[in-house]
C-alpha cells in the first residue's frame, strides 16, 4: 500500500523547544456523556478503575468502550505529550506530542482490565509504528496509560503474551508505548461520543486478526 508522504516532524515526537505553547486555560467540551448521561469528569463511585488508550482515530476506540457492560463513562481525549489544553488542530500538527487517547472509566467487579487489554491489542494493530492504516502521525500511535504499578505490570505481560501470538502468526513488532498517565485534556464536545451523534461516520479501527490470549 501507498502512503503520502509527510513532513517528519509527524512521524517523530517534538522536543520541548518544538513544542507548541498552549494555553492555561482548558478548551471547551462536554459535561455529560452523550449515551449514558454519566459526567465525564466526575466525580465517579470510588469502586471504579481507570485507563487511558491510545488506538488510532478516537471516534472508533471510544465507541468501541462505551458498549463495554461495566464501563461506567468514556471520553475523548489528548494525553502523552507537551502542549497544555491543546486543540484539535494543534494536535494535527504533530507539535503538541499527544496521542488521541480514550478515557475509559470501569468497574472491576463486572469487567476486568485484562478483558479490557484483549479488546485493547485485538481491535487495532499495535504494530504500526506513529500510524493506524490511512491515519499517519504521533497522534495515531498506540498507547497504554495506566494509573497504578499493578496495572502497569498487567499490561506489560499482556505485551509479551500478544507478540508471541503476533510473532507466531510471522507478524511485525509492537511498537505500543506502555507508561503511566499523564493529564488528559478532554477533547472538543463535537469529538465526544462522535459516533453516538453521527452513526456513519469514520471509524478506523482495524485489528489483525490474532487472538490475544490473557
Amino acid at each position: 500500500m501507498m502512503f503520502r508522504q509527510y513532513p517528519e516532524h509527524k512521524l517523530r515526537l517534538p522536543t520541548s523547544d518544538e513544542a507548541l505553547t498552549g494555553r492555561e486555560q482548558a478548551i471547551a467540551t462536554s459535561e455529560a456523556h452523550f449515551v449514558s448521561g454519566h459526567s465525564l469528569h466526575g466525580p465517579w463511585p470510588q469502586n471504579l478503575q481507570k485507563v487511558l488508550f491510545g488506538m488510532g482515530c478516537f471516534w472508533g476506540v471510544e465507541r468501541l468502550f462505551w458498549q463495554v457492560p461495566g464501563v461506567y463513562v468514556t471520553a475523548a481525549g489528548y494525553s502523552g505529550g507537551l502542549t497544555p489544553n491543546p486543540t484539535y488542530e494543534e494536535t494535527c500538527t504533530g507539535l503538541t506530542g499527544h496521542n488521541e487517547v480514550v478515557l475509559v472509566v470501569y468497574d472491576p467487579a463486572e469487567v476486568s482490565f485484562e478483558r479490557l487489554l484483549q479488546m485493547f491489542w485485538e481491535e487495532h494493530d499495535p504494530t504500526q509504528g506513529m500510524r493506524q492504516g490511512n491515519d499517519i502521525g504521533t497522534t495515531y500511535r498506540s498507547g497504554i496509560y495506566v494509573y497504578s504499578d499493578e496495572d502497569m505490570k498487567t499490561a506489560e505481560a499482556s505485551k509479551q503474551a500478544y507478540q508471541e501470538a503476533l510473532s507466531a502468526r510471522g507478524l511485525g513488532n509492537i511498537t505500543t508505548e506502555i507508561l503511566p498517565a499523564g493529564e488528559l485534556f478532554y477533547a472538543e464536545g463535537y469529538h465526544q461520543q462522535y459516533l453516538a451523534k453521527n452513526p456513519q461516520g469514520y471509524c478506523g479501527l482495524r485489528g489483525t486478526g490474532v487472538s490475544c490470549v490473557i
